[in-house]
């Protein structure tokens, strides 16, 4: 049995994330409503900004940045864990000539918008299965995994720190056991920096709920001996920007957004991203993207 094999056998009665329905409380609001502030391939994360980019052009740079770290160009078989609405996956086998493309994701609307646009395109290589990776067996093990804006979601919260790293281990485990030898992991999170886990905001808990934010050296612990870190980058300032985008684009469309959701949930978006803007400007929160490379596997005695 290797060591991955053995991590997961170890750690697989770990309750390791957020539920399908916390998941789904939050994401699965309206794609419509999503599409009035986000830019136009429905990238909900940190995107990554230069001088004079829109809000587009520097999401299509976070894309190809995560295709390039998980070494992606012509691969066969790549995994997006947490794929929302499809950006990456498409970036994928558009840009990058991967020939099969599987998306993972707990968001039933998120599915079907992507499904949609595969069958408009008459696009076959590109999958989307409504399953967490824990459960997800692969058709073939995955030369590339990319992974953006998922990870916050991998520990419940209100969970021991040891419970914590327990959970991130089990997933870095997965990833080993269940790709090639020659796979690199692109990784994109948010993680706590000057915050007290011991006295947590209930309106953070309120946006996400049943999440819990990691921090750095815990992911870095969680993937010892499993992924080599190549990289990490911390562009905290960027996911300030891109939040202002998002704040700036919701608030003009006010109307719209509250035809579609009712002014509750508008109100609520608001704020949320306001008090994301000035969490990541202070340094509550910060932003990390790393690359990793598999390790080989080690060998151990039954």
């Amino acid at each position: 049995m290797t060591q991955a094999a053995q991590m997961i056998t170890s750690t697989d009665t770990i309750n390791t994330g957020a539920s399908a329905e916390a998941i789904q409380a939050h994401y699965d609001i309206s794609n419509e409503f999503y599409a009035l502030w986000l830019d136009p391939s429905m990238s909900y994360s940190c995107a990554l900004w230069e001088e004079g980019d829109s809000l587009e052009d520097a999401q299509i740079r976070k894309l190809d940045l995560h295709l390039q770290q998980a070494q992606a160009t012509n691969k066969n078989n790549l995994l997006d864990i947490g794929c929302g609405w499809g950006a990456l996956l498409n970036q994928a086998v558009s840009q990058f000539g991967v020939k099969t493309a599987v998306g993972l994701t707990l968001s039933a609307e998120q599915v079907d918008w992507i499904k949609s646009r595969n069958a408009e395109s008459n696009r076959d290589n590109i999958s989307v299965h409504l399953e967490s990776w824990e459960h997800h067996t692969p058709v073939a093990p995955y030369d590339a995994i990319v992974s953006i804006g998922a990870f916050e979601h991998f520990a419940k919260s209100r969970t021991s720190k040891t419970e914590k790293l327990k959970a991130y281990r089990k997933f870095f485990a997965w990833c080993h056991s269940n790709s090639t030898n020659d796979c690199s992991l692109s990784l994109q999170s948010i993680v706590y920096e000057n915050y007290n886990e011991a006295n947590p905001n209930p309106f953070v808990e309120e946006i996400f709920p049943e999440s819990e934010l990691p921090r750095i050296a815990e992911i870095t612990a969680a993937c010892e001996g499993l992924f080599e870190i190549v990289q990490l980058r911390n562009d905290r300032m960027h996911y300030a920007k891109t939040l202002q985008s998002w704040y700036t684009s919701l608030r003009k469309n006010r109307q719209m957004a509250i035809k579609l959701v009712g002014e509750k949930t508008y109100k609520f978006y608001e704020k949320y991203l306001g008090v994301f803007v000035v969490g990541f400007h202070i340094g509550t929160v910060n932003l990390v993207r790393l690359e990793a490379r598999k390790l080989p596997s080690i060998k151990l005695d039954a």
